[in-house]
């Protein structure tokens, strides 16, 4: 009976011990930021209507007035009616049509068929293929600022990672960690280099040299840490932090059997889906009228072309809808941790306390040197991380402020581009608040602990490198 329960259960359904765990650690948040509002007074800049722009030089501070204990309590249900509500659902929505479809796909056999084709070409390359996947990765998040899209892809990296003989870590750090790191060493990303430069008013070509020497070594880094990885694996299996959950994955693979000319259906069918998909993720990153709107295009795009090649290759049409709502219930824990993480949020701009906080830290630039400004800079966005995952919220935040202050103290507003596309992302893959990282470990089955365990020594690593690039960038006056 247990057995047959094992079968059954959802390709990318969220392992207990790390709900519990990264729901604990919401939950531990979001009393944190209610607490705050007892601390800490209310205050608010004035705001562009049009745009939410802040107007430097307009703030105001008022007392403190700490949050109600029931409006902190239900956050976690009122932000489906917030600002954020229409973005939090569609994270969510994309989520479960992401889940469902994958769970089609492995009970369909076309994760397996679609991993037998790939081994037979790349079986003999293993580090150059992940090495260049990385890049591939990289750079799709670099240029075009694609991350949460490339998630997508995760379930098929992994299984690809666990048939070359390494782990789930391995699968994850070629793909999400690849893109977040991409995105974090932006060199055109629209999202974060296009709108700061915007709102510098200066142009996406100036200073990307060092943009450019910043993605390579962040390259570089990344193909180390990860090969490094690889060969450890490679080794002695039983080091993965994944090793028995591996063990079980690779059981449900049968690489090994004989290609029928049913795989061969299932191949064609699914080679199409995914060049589909290829397309549209283009056309998202080449089209900025639809850019915004990547989130659903992709959930639609998934839906409509995963059901139907389902459809097409199962010999049991109605199992191919169940085996969808199947894969989407085993993610419905993680639409409730995105519900607590943006919470968060919530409960900062109902205290009045977030303009107040950042306030304070643009207060203290005053009179101080340019690489202290710079770290303080630097520190601020990645608080701002902690509550605010979304690059171009921050920016129409932050940067209204923070460039004429910079500008004045002789700080490039390339330096302070640069500052902030740094800032942005990297902790993406480390901050439990961030919807991608959850999504994409409840895809993966990795609990939030092993994920540290394997990823902290990288992050320090990460972030020495940067404040050395940063005070590289302010000695020489870029």
């Amino acid at each position: 009976m247990v057995k047959t329960k094992e079968k059954e259960k959802s390709f990318n359904s969220i392992n207990l011990q790390s709900f519990i765990l990264v729901t604990s650690l919401l939950l531990g948040l979001l009393i944190i930021a209610g607490l705050l509002s007892y601390l800490i007074p209310q205050g608010a800049y004035e705001t562009v209507k049009e745009t939410g722009e802040i107007i430097p030089g307009t703030f105001k501070k008022g007392r403190v007035e700490g949050i109600a204990f029931w409006r902190v309590l239900t956050a976690p249900v009122r932000v489906f009616g917030g600002e954020d509500s229409l973005t939090i659902i569609m994270i969510s929505v994309f989520l479960l049509v992401m889940s469902g479809i994958f769970n089609i796909m492995e009970k369909t056999g076309g994760v397996r068929v679609l991993i037998r084709r790939l081994l037979t070409k790349f079986s003999n390359n293993k580090k150059t293929v992940l090495c260049a996947t990385i890049l591939l990765f990289m750079a799709f998040g670099s240029f075009f600022g694609m991350f949460e899209e490339l998630v997508t892809l995760l379930p098929i990296i992994i299984v690809f990672a666990l048939s070359l003989g390494y782990d789930t870590m391995t699968g994850v750090g070629v793909c999400m960690l690849a893109a977040c790191f991409g995105f974090s060493a932006a060199i055109t990303n629209p999202f974060s280099v296009g709108l700061a430069t915007e709102a510098a008013e200066t142009g996406v070509l100036d200073g990307i040299w060092l943009r450019i020497v910043f993605f390579v070594l962040i390259y570089g880094l990344l193909c180390g840490f990860i090969l490094l990885h690889a060969r450890r694996i490679k080794k002695n299996p039983e080091k993965s932090l994944t090793y028995e959950m591996d063990k079980k994955k690779r059981e449900t693979l049968k690489i090994d059997e004989v290609w029928t000319e049913r795989d061969g259906k299932i191949y064609r069918v699914y080679g199409i889906f995914f060049l589909a998909q290829f397309v549209v993720l283009i056309a998202i990153a080449s089209i900025r009228a639809i850019s915004g709107f990547a989130i659903p295009i992709l959930a639609a795009s998934f839906l409509i072309g995963g059901i139907l090649s389902g459809l097409l290759v199962s010999e049991d049409k109605a199992k191919v809808w169940t085996d969808f709502f199947k894969g989407a219930l085993g993610m419905l824990p993680a639409v409730l941790m995105i519900a607590i993480a943006s919470s968060v949020k919530l409960v900062l701009d109902e205290s009045g306390i977030l303009h107040t906080i950042m306030h304070a830290v643009i207060s203290a630039l005053d009179g101080k040197s340019k690489f202290v400004c710079v770290l303080l800079v630097y520190l601020l966005i990645l608080f701002l991380q902690i509550f605010i995952g979304s690059s171009s919220a921050k920016i129409m935040l932050v940067m209204p402020i923070i460039v004429p202050i910079s500008s004045a103290l002789g700080i490039s507003p390339a330096t302070i581009i640069l500052t902030y596309c740094i800032a942005d992302g990297f902790t993406d893959m480390l901050l439990p608040t961030n919807p991608v990282l959850l999504i994409g470990l409840s895809m993966a089955g990795v609990s939030y602990t092993k994920w540290i365990r394997w990823t902290w020594l990288l992050q320090v690593v990460v972030f020495v490198l940067t404040i050395a690039i940063l005070m590289f960038a302010v000695s020489i006056g870029y």
